[in-house]
């Protein structure tokens, strides 16, 4: 059975209850594939599927072997694959985003508690075995100020040698609420063109239950993280 924190809400607990898990996994996979970031690791979803996935191979095996219905058994052997399909989909798309963006990840505190047990030590021998063959094969034969896996120069403080996932890339989404006062754009650009003056600010942007909107992630990734937003 799902619980309300699946999905980060008490206010919808009727819709969440009359979702089975294979349906909250097609959630977290569409989440996931549509968001820039790594987002948190569905522990207890996981978990519960990954048991339904062992039931049901021991019904499909035990169905076969009594003699069983054949369009009955292919029926559950069917149901089998796409959960199956679905659970190594959604953990082999966070996997993909862990080897892009694994020593941002790994340096980000926030983003490593996301990750599951298991994701966490694949990150830490990741990031521990490339800077060793890069170190190793590349950068001990460069110049001391080139020699950094992070950054260009160590004179620079910024790591802009290293790959982050971009925030502002437009996604599709809906929301079951009203959600309303969302700055589309932030004042991060400053003074763009020198004359001291600030880039002025949109109005904030409001969003109405059941509609598909064309948003920047980073808009809205506040209400992606409390479950309030679905991505498409």
């Amino acid at each position: 059975m799902a619980s309300a924190s699946d999905l980060g809400s008490t206010d919808d607990y009727e819709a969440l209850m009359s979702m089975t898990d294979v349906e909250l996994l097609k959630r977290a996979w569409r989440q996931e594939k549509a968001a820039p970031e790594i987002l948190q690791f569905e522990s207890r979803l996981i978990k519960r599927v990954r048991e339904q996935i062992q039931l049901m191979e021991e019904t499909v095996e035990e169905f076969t072997e009594s003699g069983f219905d054949p369009l009955t058994v292919s029926l559950y052997q069917m149901d089998l694959d796409r959960t199956q399909f679905l659970l190594r989909s959604y953990l082999r798309i966070r996997l993909q985003k862990i080897e892009k963006y694994m020593f941002h990840i790994f340096a980000t505190a926030e983003l490593l508690t996301r990750l599951s047990k298991e994701e966490k030590w694949f990150i830490e021998r990741c990031c521990v075995d490339l800077q060793t063959h890069l170190e190793k094969s590349v950068l001990s034969q460069l110049p001391y100020t080139y020699q950094s896996i992070f950054q260009q120069s160590v004179i620079n403080d910024e790591t802009d040698m290293v790959a982050k996932p971009q925030l502002d890339t437009f996604i599709v989404c809906k929301t079951k609420y009203y959600l309303g006062h969302i700055q589309l754009e932030d004042n991060a650009d400053g003074d763009p063109d020198g004359s001291g003056s600030q880039k002025p600010l949109e109005e904030p942007f409001e969003m109405e239950p059941n509609v598909l909107y064309f948003v920047r992630y980073k808009a809205v990734k506040k209400f992606v993280e409390e479950g309030k937003i679905d991505l498409y």
